[in-house]
């Protein structure tokens, strides 16, 4: 099974030049954090000198960018695939190149 794609660490890297965040350990009160309740927006962290925290707005922008280049990326694909086909290229042709 296909895990996930963690859109939101693809996002935070492209701020602040990467690698500059990381998850709180505790909570506000000093609770320890479950490991699997820490990679969300509102337990990020910087851990790079001069590098700012973005906005919740800011990282969720950034997720729709990359999920929309996905997107475009495919579709793409497919057309390429369908012009190939319209100019001749058999199926055996197309897995040859596309697998």
């Amino acid at each position: 099974m296909k895990a996930e794609k963690d859109y939101l660490q693809d996002a935070l890297m492209t701020f602040n030049g990467g690698n500059w965040y990381s998850w709180k350990k505790y909570d506000d009160n000093g609770n320890r954090i479950p490991n699997d309740q820490r990679m969300n927006y509102e337990c990020v962290i910087s851990i790079k000198d001069g590098a700012t925290v973005p906005t919740k707005a800011e990282v969720d922008a950034k997720i729709a960018e990359i999920k929309q280049a996905e997107i475009d990326e495919e579709a793409n694909r497919v057309s390429a695939k369908e012009k190939l086909i319209d100019l001749g290229l058999s199926e055996t042709q197309m897995k040859a190149l596309f697998g």
